[in-house]
């Protein structure tokens, strides 16, 4: 398989259509491909959305495996993207009637939400960068911080780690954002808070070495966080498709006390879960960032998909905004940064590995339940460890 056809399988696994592919080769990787070129390509590679159906009993395992973690949360656009980007081929149709009958009251609730959107003007990709950190599952020692683009809605990082109020480890997500993209944004919007200290310098003085000061927009902009509406919005996605999942299943942790909010267990769950939650984070990134936003009437924002919109703007009549940087300069700014390589406290790790190790405990941590399981029976052997001393 040669480099464009990787490419056409690539866009084609995450949902895109045929029109949107053609266009991601043309402005993103240069490669120009007909339409008709491109249907040859999709029959010689045997993908296909509307015939090849697969198995509907494959299906309803999937949803229902799906069903049985955060999956519950979403509703069947995210669902039928998400049996797509797993390879399956089902309608919209068939996801909504499979939730409908293994999950009526989660349809029930969710059609009964409503959200009132403020309306926002944006330049193009990488004019405004929010960025914030959510901290639902703080208490439990776990601190997730994102960033989103705000004419896209693109999700630039959103990373689950061991604190969000280290101003070095936020500007560790910034500055390993920036190196991937080859620069940075013209104006960061954040909330008022000494974890963002670090970025604020960072990014001030990239802005001023690097761009014109007569036309340089303000590097940096600090505001109550009602105000930094896109990521403050994009929170409430997270909460329905992945976050209220954990919160749910780490509140019965606590009702049956097996946790209790100390340093020893915010690091077993640090331990434990990190590692999953972080690609239950990647998994909700990867939906989002390729499934088509829907318009409506009071919005003046470009709709589409927002990858596509944040690589190749010029199809929405717009235009991309990063300050190109070199490699070489941002090197010089690592050491003013933070990168954790351990999901918890060093000591509280090497006492896990060791029990794990002469208790011949089977780690398993695929699903939530697996981690549950070994942060129960990794706790109760270090408290009887404890008392034992």
């Amino acid at each position: 398989m040669d480099y464009r056809d990787k490419l056409v399988e690539n866009y084609f696994s995450v949902g895109f259509q045929q029109n949107e592919i053609i266009s991601m080769l043309e402005l993103v990787h240069r490669v120009k491909v007909h339409p008709r070129t491109l249907k040859r390509i999709l029959c010689r590679l045997k993908l296909c959305r509307r015939k090849n159906y697969s198995d509907i009993g494959i299906v309803v395992n999937f949803i229902n495996s799906q069903l049985a973690n955060s999956g519950q949360l979403h509703g069947y656009r995210w669902m039928h993207l998400k049996c797509i980007q797993h390879g399956l081929i089902v309608t919209q149709k068939t996801v909504r009637e499979v939730l409908a009958l293994l999950d009526p009251e989660g349809v029930y609730i969710r059609k009964r939400k409503r959200l009132r959107r403020r309306r926002y003007f944006n330049e193009g990709p990488n004019a405004v960068w929010h960025i914030d950190s959510y901290d639902k599952l703080k208490r439990y020692g776990i601190c997730i911080n994102g960033a989103i683009d705000g004419f896209s809605r693109h999700i630039i990082w959103l990373h689950a780690g061991r604190t969000s109020s280290n101003p070095k480890v936020i500007a560790g997500y910034y500055l390993s954002a920036i190196m991937r993209l080859g620069g940075c944004p013209h104006t960061i919007r954040a909330d008022m808070g000494t974890e963002n200290g670090t970025i604020e310098a960072m990014q001030t003085a990239l802005c001023q070495i690097f761009t014109n000061p007569e036309q340089c927009k303000p590097p940096f902009i600090y505001g109550k966080s009602t105000a930094n509406q896109r990521i403050e919005s994009w929170w409430s996605n997270l909460r329905k498709q992945c976050a209220q999942f954990w919160i749910n299943l780490f509140e019965t942790l606590d009702e049956e006390n097996m946790f209790n909010g100390s340093f020893l267990d915010k690091s077993l769950m640090q331990f434990c879960f990190l590692k999953i939650i972080q690609e239950d984070l990647d998994a909700v990134v990867q939906i989002w960032n390729s499934h088509r936003i829907r318009g409506s009437k009071k919005n003046r924002l470009c709709l589409g998909r927002p990858t596509i919109m944040y690589q190749a703007p010029s199809l929405f009549g717009a235009e991309n905004k990063l300050i190109p940087i070199s490699e070489a300069i941002l090197r010089c700014l690592e050491d003013q940064c933070l990168f954790y390589s351990n999901p918890c406290d060093h000591s509280i790790m090497e006492l896990c590995r060791n029990i794990i190790s002469e208790n011949n405990i089977t780690v398993s941590v695929d699903d939530p339940y697996s981690a549950v399981k070994l942060y129960v029976d990794l706790r109760t052997m270090i408290i009887h460890l404890m008392q034992q001393h």
